[in-house]
């Protein structure tokens, strides 16, 4: 979202908004400004069954499937219908997460204003991460395991309530994706679609338990591919812990989008995975070894991040000039008689970077400003004032993101509190006397 390109690969970042992680992003930002949810739940899919090949639940799914007796069952239909209970039983613990995460939205955002939050999120991601990693194990005690396990009995009440507690067995590596995708969703504030995308998620997590359970299908055995997946997810989760700080502690970025800056950091995550980013391991190797797949996984992250920093650069051409004084502009839209064009927007708020890269900076955009007096008020976690706060506030606006058309009387002509199209966008502005 934004989050951001890297983890609209692995769990979307959306056009919706997000952070994206801002999300993260440009698949899911072409889907979603056209109006094609498809797209975006399709990619929502392949990281659930991503999260699905990793060691804390592709280990479980043959011995879970008999455990709910689908490998007993007396017909394929009767397999399929403990199957399909058993999926929907994850789905009922992510679905209400969506729901909690979307309602929460506007909390959840200014919430990532406070470097107090950000610093936790990108500790938490870290923590995944090294867990990721091998260097050490996140996991229930295996008494719980068992327990959780054996929980309701046979048939199909059985197998929903085993599917149900499955996702807290595998929580160290749902955690992850997890994380990441209920971060987007509270940022959408969208309840309907939040739930839907936590929905789908868990379809993609049960799709192998469901096709292993209704066709009787023997698995491939774990190994080494296993531990190159929970590598590529603990590389997602570092450049997410320094995403998420980038407003405290700031990397390089291009203001506007660079071929040679794209070039260098594909370059970086390439080296990094010759370097052994992925296939070598820090447990139980050289110290050598573990030198060569800390370098690679440092590369890899920081091309990450040049990549995700491209992909939220301002395209090329030209762009609105901003007054960054909320007063000095009002006052000259009053004195000139000019209309007034206010974009609140923070480096936290993926929404908020998408409409000023695809909205704001559409050359046809950039000219209908030009008679507007155009402020922004920038809400960045280094920049953002109790004065510009509670500007926000004044416009009885609760989050971001937020843009405000006034006519040359200084009256509101109209608001924008989410994703727009700029053909929306410039009839809004023609309007506006």
């Amino acid at each position: 979202m934004g989050i951001a390109a890297f983890v609209a690969a692995f769990v979307p970042g959306l056009r919706a908004s997000a952070d994206t992680l801002s999300q993260l992003t440009t698949p899911f930002a072409d889907a979603l400004q056209g109006g094609s949810y498809v797209g975006a739940l399709g990619l929502i899919f392949v990281a659930g069954m991503a999260t699905s090949l990793t060691p804390c639940v592709y280990p479980m799914i043959a011995i879970t499937v008999s455990v709910f007796g689908a490998r007993q069952a007396e017909s394929r239909a009767k397999a399929a219908l403990l199957s399909t209970s058993f999926v929907l039983g994850i789905a009922a613990l992510f679905t209400p997460l969506g729901v909690l995460s979307a309602l929460t939205g506007n909390a959840f955002g200014s919430a990532l204003a406070s470097p107090w939050v950000v610093g936790s999120l990108a500790a938490l991601f870290t923590l995944m991460a090294f867990s990721m990693f091998g260097l050490f194990d996140l996991a229930l005690p295996s008494g719980t395991q068992n327990r959780l396990a054996q929980a309701g009995g046979f048939g199909v009440r059985g197998a929903f309530v085993l599917g149900l507690v499955n996702g807290l067995i595998a929580a160290p590596c749902t955690g992850p994706v997890l994380a990441v995708l209920l971060t987007w969703v509270a940022m959408t504030g969208n309840v309907g679609f939040g739930a839907l995308a936590l929905f789908i998620y868990a379809i993609g997590i049960g799709v192998l338990f469901w096709w292993v359970g209704t066709f009787a299908i023997a698995l491939p055995k774990s190994g080494r591919w296993m531990e190159w997946t929970k590598s590529i997810f603990g590389i997602a989760m570092l450049a997410l812990a320094l995403y998420y700080l980038r407003g405290v502690f700031p990397y390089p970025r291009p203001g506007v989008r660079d071929g040679t800056w794209l070039a260098i950091a594909a370059g970086l995550v390439v080296g990094g995975i010759a370097a052994g980013a992925i296939h070598l391991s820090f447990k139980g190797g050289a110290r050598r070894t573990g030198i060569r797949k800390g370098l690679g996984v440092a590369a890899c992250v920081a091309g990450v991040l040049g990549i995700v920093g491209w992909a939220e650069a301002l395209p090329a051409g030209s762009h609105i000039t901003w007054v960054e004084d909320y007063g000095t502009g009002k006052e000259t839209a009053l004195t000139e008689q000019r209309p007034m064009l206010v974009d609140f927007g923070a480096d936290w708020c993926g929404a908020c970077q998408e409409i000023e890269r695809d909205v704001l900076s559409d050359p046809r955009v950039v000219a209908e400003a030009q008679r507007f007096v155009t402020v922004r008020v920038d809400l960045s976690i280094d920049k953002a004032t109790d004065e510009e706060w509670a500007l926000l506030k004044s416009y009885e606006q609760p989050g971001l993101p937020f843009v405000v058309l006034h006519n040359s009387d200084g009256s509101e002509a109209s608001r924008i509190t989410g994703l727009v199209e700029s053909e929306q966008f410039l009839k809004m502005m023609g309007d506006v006397h």
